[in-house]
């Protein structure tokens, strides 16, 4: 009675079995259909990334050039050694070929060898001969791929304008790092299939993404000027037992850089070197001393400029209109303001002059009468106007700012002082392209490097614009101070600086470095020519020179040795021409 009712149930499970392998049967065959047909590109992808092995080639990184088109930063051909674990197949010869070749020790390339790794670097920047060589031993497992490394042809030239690069080959200093997104171009790709155990499959050949080289960066920079620029700093420093001398030179019209020196200089092409003595050194001093050694004084350091300044003082008080040039003014030796007597460098006193004549003798008192005529909050409304308070915009990384008195720190015994160049720092190039602007009919121009990016075709790619900003002075007050800056020159303390059939304006400038007393001096002079239309403006400054340390009498004299030899060269034309 019992027996049906169990077949049915049997029945019943049998076909709730079936149905249920066939409704997995359908959902895998489903599954199946699924990646075969609307999933094999990426599952091909994957299976082809599994079996590629990937090896970069990189790019050739942009040429720097001067404005004449001569090769300042270069690249020379490397090699690249590696090994992949997978692949050798005499471990030991490897090891014995490499160790001799690349003279590392045997421990250490026995090590790189034995690590079991996808691709393992031995050694990068290996010559090109000595890895042509590694080549022709065919070596299974060993890669030998060409590389760039930063080439610098001329050494020490332009050094800490220049900049050096890393052993990844990117910008660490200077133009190089900052032209980084154009100098660096986009590295390629090697890629070769191998089988499940790693090994190169010969008959899959292998494929290759080419690399895209970087861009080379055009600079205003004449090597010419900078190459002459740099030996006339070496001879100043080494006679003067100086610590170092700074010369900037620049067109006052647009801010093009021709040169910027600061000695000394080191080798691009060794940028870590030190000294034996240096050698004992803890990394953190290392470090601190190698610092010291690419800093660029002209950009990152400030200094009191002294009577240079007083072309900045000159120009207020003449667009103010509190002086004119025939404006008298008597210096007896010295001037008291408030309870503060401050001398003139001549101690007997100038007497009567007018205001010409005060800037020729650069006279402390009567400039420290203009500033006080001016006072404080008009003094340093045009000091803001001027651009002071900013900075210049170079197109160098490490730009230092003006270190000023606060406004409500400023009383007349502080103003009287920044009248006259002192009790506060500016950089070189700050003061050089605030001379500029006040001689070039009032234009506040931005002081750059970098023209123009081009290819491998020589077409321009990128071309660089630096805003400019009208009506610092009037071009009024700016005729008349290239006028009494040329009679500093042609009559006054600059006349160390004048070079014959050329008209010269400039102005001298003697300051004691902190703190008073010292006996460290150092020794500027400020120049530009014609000084009716100029067109070059340069700027000397020696560090602590030894014996005579009058910048009319060891600065001036190394921009007139410049100017001899690049008016001419620049084909600007004297006055009896």
């Amino acid at each position: 009675m019992l027996e049906v009712p169990n077949r049915l149930h049997h029945r019943k499970k049998i076909m709730i079995v079936l149905i249920g392998v066939l409704v997995i049967f359908s959902a895998l065959a489903g599954r199946l259909v699924y990646l075969a047909a609307w999933c094999a590109e990426y599952y091909a992808a994957q299976a082809q990334e599994l079996h590629e092995r990937e090896r970069s080639i990189k790019a050739a990184r942009g040429r720097i050039l001067d404005r004449n088109g001569v090769v300042l930063a270069d690249n020379k051909t490397v090699c690249t050694v590696s090994v992949i674990y997978s692949q050798i197949q005499d471990p030991e010869r490897v090891v014995s070929v490499l160790s001799e070749e690349l003279s590392l020790p045997r421990e250490y390339v026995a090590k790189q060898v034995g690590k079991f790794s996808s691709r393992e670097k031995i050694k990068s920047n290996v010559s090109k001969s000595i890895g042509d060589r590694i080549r022709e031993y065919d070596l299974a497992g060993v890669k030998v791929d060409e590389d760039y490394k930063r080439y610098y042809p001329y050494q020490e030239l332009a050094s800490k304008v220049l900049g050096f690069t890393g052993g990844d080959n990117q910008g660490i200093l200077g133009l190089e790092v900052k032209y980084e997104q154009f100098l660096q171009g986009t590295p390629g790709l090697i890629l070769t299939v191998t089988d499940a155990k790693g090994i190169e499959i010969e008959a899959a050949g292998e494929r290759r993404v080419e690399p895209k080289n970087g861009l080379d960066l055009t600079i205003s920079m004449d090597a010419n000027i900078q190459a002459y620029a740099t030996m006339l700093a070496k001879q100043v420093c080494e006679s003067k037992e100086a610590e170092g001398v700074s010369i900037l030179v620049m067109n006052p019209q647009n801010g093009e850089i021709y040169a910027c020196v600061d000695i000394p200089e080191y080798n691009l092409n060794e940028p870590f070197a030190l000294s034996e003595e240096a050698q004992s050194l803890d990394s953190k001093a290392k470090q601190e001393l190698l610092n010291g050694i690419w800093r660029n004084r002209c950009i990152s350091d400030t200094y009191e400029p002294g009577s240079t300044f007083k072309i900045i003082t000159a120009s207020a008080g003449l667009e103010d209109g509190c002086i004119t040039p025939s404006s008298v003014f008597f210096c007896p030796g010295s001037i008291k303001v408030d309870d503060r007597i401050i001398r003139c460098h001549k101690r007997t006193g100038h007497g009567s002059q007018d205001f010409t004549h005060c800037m020729m003798n650069s006279c402390n008192p009567a400039l420290i009468s203009v500033g006080l005529r001016l006072g404080v909050d008009k003094y340093l409304q045009y000091f803001e106007q001027f651009g002071l308070k900013d900075k210049t915009g170079i197109d160098l990384p490490g730009e230092a700012g003006t270190i000023m008195h606060s406004k409500e720190n400023m009383g007349n015994v502080e103003l009287a002082t920044v009248a006259f160049g002192q009790s506060f720092q500016v950089t070189p190039i700050q003061l050089l392209t605030t001379v500029s602007s006040l001689i070039n009919g009032g234009r506040r121009i931005t002081p750059h490097f970098g023209l123009h990016t081009s290819d491998e075709t020589d077409a321009v790619i990128d071309t660089f614009a630096y805003p400019e900003r009208d009506g610092i002075v009037s071009e009024e007050t700016s005729a008349t101070l290239r006028g009494i800056l040329e009679k500093v020159v042609s009559e006054g303390s600059g006349r160390n600086g004048q070079v014959a059939g050329f008209r010269v304006g400039g102005k001298t400038a003697t300051s004691q470095t902190l703190p008073r007393g010292s006996g460290r001096y150092i020794s500027s002079f400020i120049g530009f020519a014609p000084a009716d239309d100029p067109q070059v403006i340069a700027i000397a400054i020696i560090h602590t020179p030894k014996g005579i340390y009058y910048g009319g009498q060891v600065a001036a004299p190394v921009i007139r040795q410049l100017y001899e030899n690049i008016l001419p060269y620049l084909g600007i034309e004297g006055y009896n021409q």
